[in-house]
């Protein structure tokens, strides 16, 4: 798996996750819990927010939402955010690196590595043997 370092827009990317997060944060309630952000190839930044519930969205899946609602398809670096989390980054839970893998396996996703050290790796390997769509 190859890593990449992080650049300047990488720690912007973070800091835009962690201002929207800390805009919409529901303290007692706890309904938006995690900020994300993602860089599209155009240059173009969205922001989102988890929507927590019985069936909630995370973070990641309501960023690209917004994205493509937008008419991006293109898609470079993507972040989720915590601010008690190490290095305030939180990796992608199992059905966020699927919605990854369909939409853009190789977007870069920043994550914490084994040793706590900020990285970015490509959404496709973050799942290997990851389920395909099959067109019989």
């Amino acid at each position: 798996m190859k890593r990449y370092e992080l650049t300047d827009t990488d720690h912007k990317l973070i800091q835009i996750g962690l201002e929207v997060l800390a805009q919409n944060f529901d303290d007692g309630i706890y309904n938006h819990t995690v900020g994300c952000a993602i860089l599209c190839k155009n240059g173009n930044i969205y922001k989102g927010v988890n929507c927590d519930g019985i069936h909630g969205s995370c973070a990641e899946y309501i960023t690209m939402g917004i994205a493509v609602s937008a008419g991006e398809r293109a898609f470079d670096t993507i972040v989720a955010v915590h601010e008690k989390a190490l290095n305030c980054v939180i990796s992608p839970c199992g059905n966020c690196r699927q919605m990854l893998y369909e939409y853009c396996p190789d977007i870069k996703v920043i994550v914490n590595d084994e040793n706590g050290k900020l990285i970015k790796v490509k959404a496709k390997d973050l799942l290997p043997f990851a389920w395909e769509h099959v067109n019989c």
